[in-house]
């Protein structure tokens, strides 16, 4: 009998210091978990986790920073499509992005507000969890295939 077992879905967290050198940090390392799971650096779909990572890292330092709290990056990969769900928990619970589907297009002469426009042009599904009364998270899933 010939049983097809599906592989399990592989993960990686690490706590980072809510700074930009936490943010740049976060991008580094994932870039380097997504080369050890199989995604070469130069690959599309590593580049394109990478920048994920950046606009919610660089969202985490900047929104949902509270002094003296970390930020959490938790990156799952699934095998089935393949598919990665990047997670960055802050402290911030009193702020929330706009929901998917509602972000405002930024104007032409503004220096920021189009992080959260690229998480929703390059992912399949994003959005906004608060698991416990201190947290929220903000997660994205892409294909990488």
């Amino acid at each position: 009998m010939n049983v097809d077992i599906a592989a399990p879905a592989r993960h990686f967290t690490v706590r980072l210091s809510a700074t930009p050198r936490g943010a740049r940090l976060a991008r580094r390392l994932t870039a380097e978990q997504l080369d050890t799971w199989g995604w070469p650096y130069d690959t599309e779909g590593n580049e394109t986790a990478v920048l994920l990572v950046a606009e919610l890292a660089a969202n985490a330092v900047r929104h949902g920073r509270v002094r003296g709290r970390d930020f959490r990056l938790r990156l799952t990969l699934f095998p089935d499509g393949p598919a990665l769900r990047i997670e960055v928990t802050d402290s911030r619970t009193d702020r929330h992005p706009p929901a998917p589907g509602a972000l405002a297009a930024a104007s032409p002469e503004a220096e920021s507000g189009r992080g959260l426009l690229l998480v929703e042009a390059l992912a399949g599904h994003w959005g906004t969890t608060c698991g416990d009364p201190y947290t929220k998270t903000v997660w994205c899933e892409v294909v990488l295939g």
